[in-house]
């Protein structure tokens, strides 16, 4: 008979516990601080009417000579510059809050599962803001400049700022989530759920698949379409490369 009683074997587990709760919530307020910080060097410079007039300069840029932007609701022009500021100051902080995620999860992995992990983070990152800079400064200057190309000489364009904040936060998106695909091709190759083989031989599903998701995604224009799905079909072809080179070097132990 055993000498150990089910509280015996309990013993122990709510401290453990407690510890991680402990350290979770000190993770978060790290990370909250770098956004804090962050946010108060961006509102003393540039400022935060700085900041949405960086934005909105490859539309105004655009725009016929004396054409503006609007603000339709009285408190537009102080929320509009503030959600942008706290957007911009998370992106900043973002490598914080990253490691801090990191720095609470790794101790739990094994060797292998930090190779894994950590570079699926670091690139992750690199890629959604790698989309979100081609978006601003290649894609925006493109798309507005063809649209405004079909505007008649009677209408004068003045956008409303919430409404290209809108658009502008659903295109950052679209495309830093876009240059994820390497990383989705990558983690599901590691995983197992497909084959390499099986993804090369998907290729050619993909890149329909690529040109209606940019369909829906982008504003009816051909520019925008083209300027998301080719670099998806690219990325794909990088990410069966990558995953090839992945699965190779982060395998267990065991299973080299």
């Amino acid at each position: 008979m055993s000498d150990h009683s089910p509280q015996d074997e309990l013993a122990g587990t709510e401290q453990p516990f407690v510890q991680h709760l402990i350290e979770l919530r000190d993770r978060l307020v790290k990370a909250t601080i770098a956004v804090l910080v962050a946010g108060a060097a961006l509102a003393i410079y540039p400022g935060p009417a700085e900041l949405y007039d960086l934005l909105a300069a490859p539309l105004v840029a655009q725009l016929p000579e004396g054409g503006h932007l609007i603000a339709t609701s009285v408190i537009s022009p102080f929320l509009v510059p503030l959600k942008i500021l706290l957007m911009t100051a998370f992106l900043m902080a973002l490598p914080v809050v990253l490691y801090q995620v990191w720095a609470f999860v790794a101790p739990g992995l094994y060797s292998h599962e930090k190779k894994l992990v950590l570079p699926l983070v670091v690139s992750s990152t690199v890629l959604f803001m790698v989309g979100v800079a081609f978006c601003y400064f290649f894609v925006f200057g493109q798309v507005f400049k063809f649209i405004q190309s079909f505007a008649p000489k009677s209408i004068m364009a003045a956008p409303d700022i919430e409404a290209y904040l809108g658009f502008v936060i659903s295109m950052f998106i679209a495309f830093g989530l876009a240059f994820e695909v390497p990383i989705v091709v990558i983690v599901l190759a590691r995983m197992g759920v497909v084959t390499v083989e099986k993804l090369k031989d998907f290729r050619s599903y993909f890149i329909v698949l690529a040109f209606i998701i940019a369909a829906i995604v982008t504003p009816p224009d051909v520019v925008s379409q083209l300027a998301l799905a080719i670099p998806m079909c690219i990325l794909y072809e990088i990410g069966i490369w990558a995953a090839q080179l992945f699965i190779k070097h982060t395998q267990a132990p065991d299973a080299e």
